[in-house]
């Protein structure tokens, strides 16, 4: 078998997204999320200008010498353009096999250690009252996780907190609007909510929250202590991760686990945290970190320094992406938990997929390969637009992380 042909195709549904599809001279095909946030067409040129044309006639079944194909041969390594296209091929090839074999992936990785794949949804809302509303919600329909945002007084935007509750996307216009930021009013808003919600809710509730890179790490270690009474699962994202050695000071002074990896794309961004244990949950994800074979490496070192797994999840994840974390997830002795964010009628529609949600859990396909496809000729109805993420400033003006 060889690999005949590799389509890269752009689609927006409700939101951008880049899908690589490889066909093979036996007529099996099989596909890849690439999705890049903001920065889609990026990913997209990259895979038609230099991958694509370097996939014709190579075996599909050589997943792990394409894989370093794509990566020692490209010389300029790593980064996030390079890694979401190496991801979507890796994606696809597991995908082939699995059709091949007649199996579903999870399958060809060892198969189930656990019967679902938890997942958590989005709680959000300006006030705290709306917040208790929109936990409730998540709690009614079975998730026994739910990561809360809240509204800052003060601030006319806060990360997370969005007017459409369902289909939360923070990529709303062609070019980043600015939103402003203060860690002050943050801070002391934020533990009041929980303390609500956990009254409210009970012990057996995991909850979770997002700081998005906001703090420094003493206002990070100020946060996690005095959220400490109300048990988090995770504090995500506390600090930028370019200064690994600032979690070892969050790590001092509070025991509130902390998440982190959703922008990293290989094992070596990630490797500090885990191996000095400054991390409880690496987030890295498929389409980010270059594709399954790339990320049970990532979770493979993980397990050996007890930090559990805790994949990104976001609407930016195509169902294609969602599909190949859930076998991932199914299969990983070290899984913790899984981010789930709902996509839009149409975008299910343009990808037609196996995987289901019941009582808090999500269950992949049983179909071979993957259990997921993108219909071209709907997703050729839905041309790409120019989207942007926000950028974030202080009350001063001054540049702030988002």
């Amino acid at each position: 078998m060889r690999i005949t042909d590799a389509k890269v195709i752009v689609t927006c549904p409700g939101r951008n997204f880049v899908t690589l599809k490889i066909v093979t001279d036996e007529g099996v095909t099989g596909v890849g999320d690439a999705t890049l946030n903001g920065r889609e067409l990026a990913v997209a040129a990259y895979l038609t200008e230099h991958v694509v044309p370097a996939l014709i006639g190579r075996d599909p079944a050589r997943i792990e010498d394409t894989w370093q194909y794509l990566y020692k041969g490209a010389y300029w390594r790593r980064g996030p353009v390079t890694m979401s296209a190496i991801a979507a091929v890796d994606t696809a090839l597991w995908d082939i096999l699995g059709k091949v074999a007649g199996l579903p992936v999870y399958r060809l990785l060892g198969g189930r250690s656990r019967e679902g794949v938890t997942v958590y949804g989005h709680a959000n809302a300006e006030t705290a009252e709306a917040v208790l509303a929109e936990v409730a919600w998540y709690v009614e329909r079975g998730y026994r996780a739910v990561r809360v945002q809240t509204g800052v007084p003060g601030l006319a935007a806060t990360y997370g907190v969005s007017g459409d509750k369902t289909f939360y996307e923070p990529a709303d216009a062609a070019i980043a609007t600015e939103a402003v930021w203060s860690t002050e009013r943050y801070l002391n808003t934020v533990p009041s909510v929980f303390a609500r919600v956990r009254d409210e809710f009970g012990p057996d509730l995991k909850l979770l929250h997002d700081v998005h890179h906001r703090l420094t790490p003493i206002e990070a270690a100020r946060l996690g202590r005095s959220l400490e009474p109300y048990a988090l699962t995770w504090m995500e994202d506390p600090v930028p991760a370019e200064l690994q050695e600032g979690f070892r000071l969050i790590r001092q002074h509070t025991t509130t686990p902390i998440a982190v990896g959703e922008v990293f794309n290989t094992v070596w961004d990630c490797q500090q945290l885990i191996t000095e244990q400054l991390i409880d949950y690496i987030r890295a994800t498929v389409v980010h970190a270059g594709g399954i074979s790339h990320l049970r490496r990532i979770f493979d070192l993980a397990a050996l320094h007890h930090v559990r797994s805790g994949s990104h999840g976001a609407t930016d994840l195509s169902p294609v992406c969602m599909a190949a974390a859930l076998h991932v997830d199914i299969s990983i002795p070290n899984f913790g938990l899984q981010e789930y964010m709902r996509h839009t009628g149409e975008t299910d529609a343009v990808f037609p997929h196996g995987y289901r949600f019941e009582n808090g859990y999500l269950l992949p396909s049983e179909e071979p390969g993957l259990g997921v496809d993108i219909d071209e000729e709907l997703a050729a109805k839905y041309p790409y637009q120019p989207k942007a993420l926000p950028v974030n400033r202080l009350e001063d003006g001054s540049m702030h992380s988002w």
